[in-house]
């Protein structure tokens, strides 16, 4: 049994999914040695308390990760390529959040229920996948290992907690101005998100599909290990603070049974089946708010593919969308050996 206390880093520990890796570490009881905060400039001498425990947040910068055995990236891309390099120089294992290091070949892009295999061969880098990737994915998965997927076709519904503090609290503000028959002003969407949906999430590219769909084409054939697989997705922004829902409609390569795919999903530890159409009973995304896994239902044989299956999927995407797959891989790694300590 492993019995060694590891030195954690959090870099963005002021910010949502920051906050969330202090709360999962402590509530996981994670076998902390210590744990550092890191974040900007401007809150480095913050003091914040966090479990009963006084902690003086540091500047991110070269140099700072002397001493620490694994770092939790949760900054963004620019954070990530200015400082993960000169973290792994330090002997520190990063495990980044952010969308920079997620297709480089040598770096493994992991879900630990699916390819918890790629950790193994880290160099001192493991990326964390998208969160709406993540989400799709426990629903996916488990239906891939028993038909063999081909195709999909994918219509997210996320929440604005994914954008950050400042749109959950658009969202609020919004609400409230209506109910005080206010003017709703907007700043961080391109349009008013209370009582809306906004069908772009990040940028769009030149084919048409946005960074956000790129993303859940590309590290979906990657983390299954499917180059080939196609993908076509529509990602929307929907008035949701937390927890990220995907629609998919999935083609396969065997015939496909509903009572085969139920149990399929219900085998699954990254899957909770909540699959009941008589009695209304399906995934939402207020009912898997703060929960490890994310729920799976409206399992249906699908009417416009050939051996299709369409399916729902919910999942906290603060949780299995970046905090805690960033713990469960850290704790994977620990528990086969493959996170040396600092000596």
């Amino acid at each position: 049994m492993n019995t060694n206390r590891y030195v954690v880093g959090i870099v963005g520990a002021t910010g949502a999914v920051g906050q969330e890796l202090v709360r999962l570490l402590h509530e996981r009881k994670f076998p902390l040695g210590g744990l550092r905060l890191f974040a900007s400039a401007r809150s480095a001498g913050r003091v914040v308390e966090r479990f009963g425990q006084k902690l003086t947040i540091q500047e991110a910068k070269p140099g700072a990760f002397a001493g620490v055995d694994v770092a939790f990236f949760a900054a963004g891309g620019p954070v990530t390529r200015a400082l993960a390099a000169d973290a792994v120089k330090d002997g520190c294992l990063v495990i980044d959040k952010s969308s920079a290091l997620r297709m480089e070949p040598t770096v493994p892009l992991v879900i630990p229920e699916i390819n918890p295999q790629e950790l193994r061969g880290h160099a001192g880098l493991v990326a964390n996948p998208n969160c709406s990737t993540a989400v799709m994915l426990m629903g996916l998965w488990p239906l891939h290992r028993k038909f063999g997927v081909k195709r999909i076709i994918v219509s997210t519904y996320q929440s604005v907690s994914g954008t950050g503090a400042e749109a959950v609290r658009e969202l609020e503000d919004q609400v409230q101005a209506h109910a005080h028959g206010r003017p709703l002003t907007h700043k961080i969407y391109p349009y008013q998100i209370a009582f809306n949906c906004i069908p772009q999430v990040d940028t769009f590219g030149g084919d048409g599909y946005t960074g956000e769909e790129t993303k859940m084409a590309q590290e979906s054939r990657k983390i299954m290990g499917l180059p080939h697989l196609k993908v076509s997705a529509t990602c929307v922004r929907v008035p949701v603070v937390r927890a990220h829902s995907v629609s998919v409609s999935a083609e396969f390569e065997r015939p496909v049974s509903l009572a085969e795919a139920r149990a399929a999903v219900a085998a699954f530890p990254g899957a909770e089946l909540v699959d009941e159409p008589a009695a209304k009973r399906y995934p939402t995304p207020l009912d898997f708010v703060e929960k490890v896994k994310c729920g799976v239902g409206r399992l249906r044989v699908d009417t416009a593919f050939e051996n299709g299956l369409s399916f729902w999927v919910s999942g906290d995407n603060l949780w299995k969308g970046a905090a805690l797959n960033a713990v469960q891989n850290a704790e994977l790694m620990i528990r086969e050996g493959w996170l040396k300590r600092k000596a």
